[in-house]
């Protein structure tokens, strides 16, 4: 049975004329033997790739092979302006990549606009936010005869998070706790990164870190992408086309300054100590 949600305890705040995106949720369970999930990737997205949605591919064929997991929805979820990252997008621009990159991508990968559009929120709170949603709002999914059941969300991310939380001092426990212990992720192998020593010093929650190797190495990044963009060199076939097509007509990463994108290495430090916003970046 699943602990208790003490985070849910908090209030949440719904940007205005905010809505659950569900159109691509499976409401319906096709094997009543297996665990329903989410997957949830947290970033800037600055713009998304096609890196990004792959994390997604290796995901699925990942638990279809090796979990007793059936995934019925993922998600893209951008994060907030309040992220204060030198050269970070307006909101509006991020979700509108990403919106055109889930739509061209599949039928089952969906934007949620909920962490952008508002002040920041901790991935613990997001995770919850997801849990809200799909399991209170919405009644979770059925069986095909009926029975309800509840789906878990998991967050999808590179290795490059996973090492972060190693690392003492920059997550809070309480959040890892909640993080790995309650909801549990998924780990996507990234250029350069190591994961074995990582996921050591999170042992407390290793049945809840699911690994996954890239069997065909990419290590595009949407730092790279600005910095191509900066000197008017060609991205298409690193991101999607709608999504070129989208930075072209708008006129984006013309003008950022040259060293912002130095920081782009995640979507947060969750830090325990009086800055809550000492981040680096889950997926660039």
């Amino acid at each position: 049975m699943a602990q208790p949600n003490v985070h849910l305890a908090e209030s949440f705040t719904n940007p205005p004329n905010y809505s659950f995106p569900h159109h691509r949720l499976n409401r319906t369970l096709r094997d009543p033997t297996k665990t329903p999930i989410v997957l949830v990737a947290c970033g800037s997205f600055s713009p998304v790739t096609y890196l990004h949605l792959r994390m997604f591919e290796m995901a699925r064929d990942y638990v279809r092979q090796n979990t007793n997991f059936e995934i019925v929805g993922a998600y893209l979820s951008p994060v907030s302006e309040e992220y204060k990252k030198p050269g970070l997008l307006s909101a509006r621009h991020r979700v509108n990549m990403c919106t055109l990159a889930a739509e061209e991508s599949n039928n089952w990968l969906m934007v949620d606009p909920w962490e952008a559009f508002q002040s920041y929120q901790r991935t613990a709170i997001v995770l919850d936010h997801f849990d809200h949603e799909i399991n209170t709002a919405l009644g979770g999914v059925q069986t095909e005869d009926g029975q309800r059941r509840t789906v878990r969300p998991m967050l999808l991310a590179g290795s490059d998070l996973i090492a972060t939380m190693s690392e003492p001092g920059v997550w809070s426990y309480s959040d890892l706790d909640h993080i790995l212990g309650r909801y549990g992720c998924l780990i996507v192998e990234r250029a350069g990164t190591g994961m074995d020593q990582a996921v050591d010093s999170l042992a407390r929650w290793r049945d809840n870190i699911y690994l996954i190797s890239q069997l065909i190495q990419n290590d595009v990044s949407s730092t790279k992408v600005r910095l191509f963009l900066r000197r008017g060199l060609s991205v298409r076939y690193l991101l999607p086309n709608a999504v070129v097509d989208y930075i072209e007509q708008n006129g984006l990463y013309q003008d950022e300054a040259p060293g912002s994108s130095s920081v782009d290495k995640g979507k947060e430090r969750e830090a325990s100590g009086s800055n809550p916003r000492k981040e680096i970046s889950q997926k660039c």
